[in-house]
């Protein structure tokens, strides 16, 4: 498996401070190369030469500076020389690598530098055949120093496959703007619920229908200007004698029609059946109208609707059922994960007439259901993959059989292989249409490639969408599990806070007879417990040409923290394995209100597979995506065992105990500096103005922000503060009392017990020797989370976790790169920062004691920890002085050398207390803790059933 990009980029960092003065091609080219490689962690000998020789067509022989064959060409200038020299270079060894038939050689990218500045250029990889077009390849040119922030750029070095995704149509915002316009004016008007959303269904079809070949072109907008007022008076009638129209076959309509009504299409479907109310409008509400008309639909994927939806939705409503709708970009990432990959490769190994047509026997039978479908984008987008991938197949099979390509049939891909669950009436009816128009562009598209294709109305066939709840509906009702090939979709992005009481016991139900956490989850993880119910053949033999799979956009939480011990286990335990997981990603609408959460994706099937599992990975904005094969993918997205770790009440090694800071219990409240027993600056001198006596009872106090970034806020500290205090100082006296009403108003009865000591914290933990504090919340940016010892003078608050037992050797352990490799998969975060837990992440953390025989560790060892602790601390002390805070040094891109230089040192020397051999990465870090892990518990396991016989036989 390649470096994680963590460890590449900590190394890339390395890298452009130690070559930021190199300035000679001849004399630092090949070491430069070397140690690039080595960013990467991949030798450059094992797949690369230097000074590779290659012929001109005039004899001449060439010398490449660094040559990958397929993959990459590097070239070393000076500094300071012109770099596009230097591509136009590499761009002519290609082509006498062509020229000398080795065009199986040619690269992907090259890479050219002056040492001071990179430039990469991807030569076009939507055209990888198309060897003389470097007009069109993607180039990215930045100085040295920034290569950290490019690394996902070189994944190929370091073995992830990069792929590309189509960006999105800025015409598709525009679109779903000019319709929800529309909708706004008349729900606005009155015009409202169930006749609305119908009504606007009805001329979203119209306005596609005008510009894409099922109306004559510009027949909507022209009813409108010819058959209504300007002032906009009759259009409401005059649209549903249109829409009655549309819904009566033309040798059933009236004889006196007006000859551009009786020329319009019957269209089926039940989509204009319904009579509405009518809509009244105004001369500025007919012409919003046709400013909606005016604009080319057929320019639009009918995958906007969801973005339609989305944008004319109120906020609050789209909050409670959790709808995300989002781009066609991120539905891409799922289903070609899932099975269009597989299904190009397939086609693409196709040779004989036989294989192309197994495969279209294979397209064709194949089944899908999105039992969370909203306006339907999974459903609409991969409908036209499939029917592109049946297109070209024809196509190719004609070449073969005929030599051409006329004559190809029609497609036998009907919308009716889609099915979709949908509790909202008008989503499931867009997700309906947008399948008729989605069959109707690509029914153009046929005719436009082979001069055939299906008429598209009078509407045959129809998806299989059902308005129900799909938490409370058997998926077998929709779609049999035998007849299904993939579930997918995007279920309700809905924590556990938010979550009303009926969706609690929908939750409860999904995950029956599961009960014990299960109202820790998030909402999404009903539908993978439903999916696992579905995909169970029971004691039926499970159809071997099914592939019983699914992939699901969720909340990144249910692979990260505590939730992964509750979901995870009872669904191995039905026989669920991963099979690919794309890592945390912003998922962002593209609707107005737009939404942003951290995803996954998460490709999971019933029962053990042979084949490639897969681990997608991205940057912060989502881009740069790679992908890397391993043996097994675990709950927590990373190659490693099915194993989870669950909340333990005590260290699963010996190491001291970790507990939250002290409670104030004072208020609800949000960040506020100046409540109840938290002072401001000025509260605090206000106090010691009126009472001098009190100053010593108020100190300093910290909590995990506070100690990061040197923020001082105060409290009252009142634990043995004499009672002539209490009573004799006004605002202390007004203060508790406010705790006090706070504490009786409380609807929980420990808190109204509080209510008896209300100048004290609710729950006191503060220790009386020096301790270590770990803050709870911190930024994933950092390579480590800033801890550090603190004065007991100053009082640690709940946001703060406290090692009142800590020494050197802990705040060792606790700081180094062996911990982070833990924490990173097992923390769970708030949005991305980490969000520390003593009871998951620190008590199952497998400390280097001698629980088992080869994990003992030495005096020497111990000392060695100690020392490089020390050294840590000693390195931060003169910046900390100086006006530096924690959050400045532990800044990766801002932190001191000689920080930096004692972290590494550190490293070393708590790896070496694990085993003798270095940890090349944090993928083996990793991996060797989690093997740790699980001997640790077998054997805690095993120590408890033999306490327990024993128990049994003393009885």
């Amino acid at each position: 498996m390649p470096l994680d990009f963590r460890e590449i980029k900590q190394r890339a960092i390395a890298f452009s401070r130690e070559w930021s003065d190199a300035a000679k091609e001849n004399a630092e080219s090949q070491t430069f190369w070397n140690e690039f490689f080595a960013v990467f962690g991949k030798s450059r000998k094992a797949v690369a030469t230097f000074e590779e020789s290659v012929q001109s067509l005039g004899g001449t022989a060439h010398r490449i500076d660094l040559f990958w064959p397929g993959r990459l060409i590097g070239e070393s200038k000076s500094r300071g020389q012109d770099l596009k020299k230097a591509h136009a270079q590499a761009v002519g060894y290609i082509a006498d690598l062509i020229n000398n038939g080795r065009e199986d050689e040619v690269p992907r990218y090259i890479l050219v530098t002056d040492f001071a500045h990179i430039a990469v250029h991807d030569l076009d990889p939507d055209n990888p055949n198309d060897l003389f077009d470097f007009t069109a390849d993607a180039t990215v040119q930045f100085p040295l120093r920034d290569l950290h922030q490019h690394i996902r750029r070189f994944g190929f070095i370091a073995g992830y496959d990069t792929q590309t995704l189509d960006p999105e149509d800025p015409a598709n915002i525009v679109a779903a703007e000019r319709l929800a316009n529309v909708h706004d004016r008349l729900e606005d008007s009155g015009y409202a619920g169930h006749d609305l959303q119908r009504f606007m269904v009805r001329v979203l079809f119209c306005l596609f229908a005008e510009d894409t070949g099922i109306f004559e072109p510009d027949a909507f907008k022209q009813f409108i200007q010819n058959h209504t007022k300007p002032d906009g008076s009759d259009l409401g009638p005059q649209l549903a004698r249109l829409f009655q129209t549309l819904n009566n076959p033309r040798d059933r309509r009236q004889a006196h029609l007006p000859a551009d009504l009786a020329e319009l299409p019957y269209v089926n479907g039940r989509l204009f059946e319904e009579q509405l109310a009518f809509a009244d409008f105004s001369a500025a509400m007919r012409e919003s109208l046709l400013v909606a008309a005016g604009f080319r639909w057929d320019t639009i994927s009918p995958a906007v609707f969801g973005s339609l939806f989305q944008s004319i939705m109120e906020p609050k409503a789209r909050r409670q059922i959790g709808a995300h709708y989002t781009s066609e970009r991120d539905i891409l990432k799922l289903i070609r994960s899932l099975f269009l990959d597989r299904l190009t490769d397939r086609l693409n190994r196709c040779a004989a007439p036989r294989d192309y047509n197994a495969f279209l026997d294979h397209l064709r039978s194949l089944r899908f259901l999105d039992p969370a479908c909203g306006c339907g984008n999974f459903l609409v987008i991969a409908f036209r993959e499939l029917r592109r991938l049946e297109m070209d197949a024809l196509n190719q099979l004609a070449q073969r059989e005929s030599g051409g390509t006329l004559g190809l049939g029609q497609s036998q891909i009907p919308v009716s292989h889609f099915y979709g669950i949908e509790i909202e009436e008008w989503p499931a009816l867009i997700a309906e249409v947008a399948m008729w128009l989605m069959d109707h562009q690509l029914n153009n598209e046929q005719f436009a490639k082979f001069g055939t294709a299906t008429p598209t109305v009078p509407l045959q066939q129809s998806p299989g969408i059902r308005c129900a709840n799909a938490l409370t509906t058997d998926w077998n009702d929709v779609l049999p599990a035998d007849e299904c090939s993939y579930v997918m979709g995007n279920p309700p992005f809905i924590g556990k806070k938010e979550q009303t009481k009926a969706q609690k016991s929908e939750l409860q139900d999904a995950w029956h007879p599961l009960t014990k956490g299960v109202s820790n989850l998030d909402y999404v993880s009903a539908w993978y417990a439903k999916a696992a119910d579905y995909f169970d053949p029971g004691d039926t033999p499970e159809p071997l040409e099914n592939p019983r799979r699914a992939a699901f956009v969720s909340t990144n939480s249910i692979t990260q923290g505590e939730q992964v011990g509750i979901m995870w286990p009872e669904l191995f335990r039905r026989r669920i394995e991963i099979e690919f997981g794309h890592r945390t990603f912003p998922w962002t609408s593209e609707a107005r209100g737009k939404a942003h959460v951290h995803v996954v994706v998460v490709g999971f099937g019933y029962g053990q597979r042979s084949g490639t599992k897969r681990i997608y990975d991205y940057d912060k904005k989502g881009e740069s995506l790679g992908v890397v094969e391993v043996s097994n993918v675990s709950p927590y997205l990373a190659d490693g065992p099915n194993l989870t770790v669950a909340m333990r009440s005590k260290p699963i090694s010996r190491a001291p105990r970790m507990r939250y800071g002290s409670m104030m219990i004072d208020k609800d409240r949000k960040h506020s500096d100046d409540y109840g027993l938290i002072l401001n600056d000025e509260s605090r001198q206000n106090i010691i103005n009126e009472c001098p006596e009190a100053e010593p009872y108020i100190r300093v106090l910290y909590g995990g922000e506070e100690y990061i970034n040197s923020d001082r806020r105060h409290c009252l500290w009142l634990v043995d503060a004499p009672v002539a205090l209490l009573r004799g100082c006004d605002e202390i006296r007004r203060r508790v009392e406010g705790v006090r009403v706070f504490r009786e108003g409380s609807s929980r009865t420990r808190t109204q017990e509080l209510a008896r000591t209300p100048h004290l914290f609710g729950e006191i933990r503060q220790p009386s020797e020096r301790y270590l504090l770990v803050p709870k919340v911190s930024s994933e940016n950092r390579d480590y989370i800033p801890i550090g010892f603190v004065d007991p003078s100053i009082v640690a608050s709940g946001s703060a976790l406290i090692v009142p037992e800590a020494d050197l050797y802990t705040f060792g352990i606790l700081s180094s790169a062996m911990h982070m490799a833990w924490v990173n998969p097992v923390c769970g975060r708030m949005k991305s920062d980490y969000q520390y837990s003593a009871r998951l992440v620190y008590n199952n953390f497998p400390w280097p004691y001698a629980e088992c025989e080869d994990c003992g560790i030495t005096a020497k060892q111990r000392e060695a920890v100690e020392r490089a602790g020390r050294a840590v601390l000693d390195a931060r002390e003169p910046h900390l002085s100086g006006g530096a805070t924690l959050a400045d040094l532990y800044d990766p891109l801002a932190m001191p050398a000689d920080l930096a230089k004692a972290h590494v040192g550190l490293d070393r020397a708590v790896d070496r207390c694990y085993r003798p051999q270095p940890f090349p990465d944090e993928r083996r870090r990793f991996e060797f803790l989690f093997a740790r892990y699980e001997r640790l518990t077998a054997s805690l396991m095993a120590g408890a059933t033999k306490k327990k016989r024993g128990r049994r036989r003393s009885g």
